[in-house]
């Protein structure tokens, strides 16, 4: 697989190998980690080597065999934990709607473009390309890192909906459906003008797309006090 361009350097950095004993250890293999992703999205996966990760993580490279066995393995474990922190970042963005004030669509809004903000980052878009591009590869690789993002995010979203719901401010429903309506409603449009992320979206693109996602979504879900 030729090199990735646009994705070699700002994605995540590693960050060195660092500390002593069992939290020492960690750090070195979370440093190694998110070396391995930096080069994976750099080179592609058959382009990759342990060498070049290595030299990225500042540690030896038989220091990344013994962390991680293989380059398989590393690949593995460097896309499960990508996508975990990717999820975070959503999973810190949706508790705006533990408490959303008087002005749920404002509330909406806000939580709909700092979702697609994420989505839009360079670590997000460079684990979909990878995933996609290790689909005949990696089939099951894709079912975990989809668990470990989109099914997290729909199932915080389903909850937060149905808090909304309890609170009457949106129509009884299956609060799950309606989490997967609005988080389609703000990746299709993304996937689609930005070409599948081979072309950088505006904030001002993001922003109307986050605002006609939720308009569509509260007229279907509304309770319209």
């Amino acid at each position: 697989m030729t090199e990735r361009h646009g994705a070699s350097t700002g994605v995540v950095r590693g960050t060195g190998a660092g500390g002593a004993g069992g939290s020492g250890r960690i750090d070195k293999r979370r440093a190694i980690l998110d070396a391995a992703f930096v080069v994976f999205a750099r080179r592609g996966y058959a382009g990759a080597c342990v060498k070049e990760i290595a030299a990225e993580a500042g540690v030896a490279k038989p220091t990344v065999y013994n962390h991680l066995t293989d380059k398989e393995n590393l690949f593995r474990r460097a896309m499960e934990a990508t996508a975990d922190a990717v999820a975070e970042e959503n999973l810190a963005v949706l508790d705006r709607l533990r408490t959303p004030g008087d002005d749920l669509e404002a509330a909406l809004d806000d939580v709909a473009f700092r979702l697609l903000k994420v989505c839009r980052g360079e670590r997000a878009g460079a684990l979909r390309w990878l995933t996609h591009a290790q689909v005949a590869e990696f089939p099951d690789l894709v079912v975990a890192v989809q668990e470990r993002t989109a099914v997290r995010v729909a199932d915080a979203l389903a909850d937060r909906l149905a808090r909304l719901t309890l609170a009457g401010r949106l129509r009884a429903g299956d609060p799950a459906h309606a989490a997967e309506q609005l988080l389609s409603l703000l990746t299709g449009p993304l996937e689609l003008r930005s070409r599948l992320g081979t072309r950088p979206i505006s904030t001002a693109e993001a922003r109307a797309i986050a605002e006609r996602a939720v308009r569509t979504f509260l007229r279907a879900h509304a309770t319209g006090d």
